[in-house]
């Protein structure tokens, strides 16, 4: 630790304090966020916290931290710091996220922590100008995939708002069957589209299309799990295998990694074995609807369907498809212990299917936009990993920023 480091209780760095009582009936519209131990979970018309803000859990979901830019309301199941007594608050925040909360939990059944034994805990404090220059440079690293997060969101957007316009409002088909020029697309795209409705087991659809099953136009699979008892399945595995929990957490619809690998002989215990890079991925159980396109090949467990696409069908257009049709995936779902569905029941899921140059077109438009989701996601994830590198070790001093202007 540096010279000029103090080596002091967190409680004399920031003192924090419980969050307030706010039950369902009580809260009201409005734009203040309420923070619960998760993040913000709903709004209410009373701010009980000026901003900035951080806050962690301190009950049911501990060890995340948040940082808070505007007024809001902290729940009962929270920490929030009430006084940084002159700290930078930033530098609080990432402090707070080096910190271990399991250390602190002192519930047996449901997690909770004891704000007096966190104030206890002895951490190292720099002068306030290194506490900015730190905050500096990990806040540089957080802005840049806050921005690709919005970037991918804004794209993801875009994409599904082309589908729905082409593929299931028919807007291009009903303007040019009133004789109007299409909006949004050149006439050379325009000129790919029919000018007249036929009817079909769907309703009135574009003239020259077709309704099929969806397992008619992509391969379906389903995986499994190698025994967790069994060493040699697991042991140096070096096959991704995937889990919806893989998928609970992530944003965009892209999947890079993988918390697990598996070994060949566990990989030899899945029916379905490797699936190609570009496959699509959807979670069929507990919950439904976690969805990406795997930039890996990988193998899967029972809880997904998977989607190779290799026939006129693209992963781009039966993601978009699955997304807007999830309520009638779901709709097709059982089970007594937990909704499922199966590919059976999948399967036989009808969808309308454009003539072949409709398709390549929407490809052609769509392909840039996933293509830059994907790099922007492998950039987020590598400044992830940059930032958690330097966090303990900005915290902890033994990176010093002091001659940093």
């Amino acid at each position: 630790m540096n010279a000029d480091w103090l080596e002091i209780t967190l409680g004399e760095v920031a003192t924090l304090q419980r969050g307030f009582d706010l039950p369902q009936q009580n809260r009201k519209l409005g734009n203040i966020p309420i923070i619960s131990s998760s993040g913000k979970t709903d709004t209410h018309n009373e701010a009980r916290v000026t901003a900035p803000g951080v806050v962690t859990g301190r009950y049911g979901t501990i060890g995340q931290v948040f940082f808070i830019e505007e007024d809001f309301f902290p729940l009962n199941t929270t920490l929030w710091v009430k006084d940084f007594h002159g700290n930078e608050p930033h530098f609080v925040y990432y402090l707070l996220k080096t910190l271990d909360f399991q250390q602190f939990n002192d519930k047996s059944s449901v997690p909770g922590i004891n704000r007096n034994h966190v104030h206890l805990y002895k951490v190292c404090l720099p002068p306030l100008e290194t506490q900015k220059k730190i905050a500096s440079i990990l806040g540089a690293l957080d802005d840049k995939i806050e921005l690709n997060r919005r970037t991918n969101a804004t794209l993801e957007t875009i994409a599904q708002t082309l589908f729905k316009s082409w593929f299931v409002d028919f807007d291009i088909v009903k303007a040019k069957a009133l004789g109007l020029e299409p909006k949004g697309v050149d006439a050379a795209t325009a000129a790919l589209f029919p000018s007249a409705f036929v009817s079909s087991s769907m309703g009135e659809i574009p003239e020259g299309w077709e309704v099929k099953e969806i397992g008619d136009e992509v391969n379906l699979f389903g995986g499994g799990t190698p025994s967790t008892t069994e060493p040699k399945y697991w042991e140096n595995g070096m096959h991704a295998w995937v889990t919806p929990k893989d998928l609970s957490g992530v944003q965009e619809p892209v999947l890079l990694k993988t918390e697990r690998k598996i070994t060949t002989a566990g990989l030899s215990t899945i029916t379905s074995g490797v699936l190609p890079i570009g496959t699509v991925l959807m979670s069929s159980r507990a919950p439904i609807g976690y969805m990406a396109i795997s930039q890996i090949p990988i193998s899967i467990n029972q809880g997904f369907i998977a989607m190779v696409c290799n026939a006129r069908l693209s992963n781009y257009f039966v993601l978009n498809w699955a997304k807007e049709h999830m309520e009638t995936i779901v709709g097709r779902a059982n089970g007594s212990t937990f909704l499922e569905v199966s590919k059976k029941n999948f399967r036989s899921i009808p969808l309308v299917v454009a003539r072949d140059e409709v398709l390549v077109a929407f490809d052609k438009l769509v392909a840039p936009i996933y293509e830059t989701i994907v790099a922007n996601t492998r950039e987020t994830v590598s400044l992830a990993t940059t930032r958690d590198f330097l966090l303990p070790k900005l915290l902890s001093g033994e990176l010093d920023v002091g001659n940093l202007v």
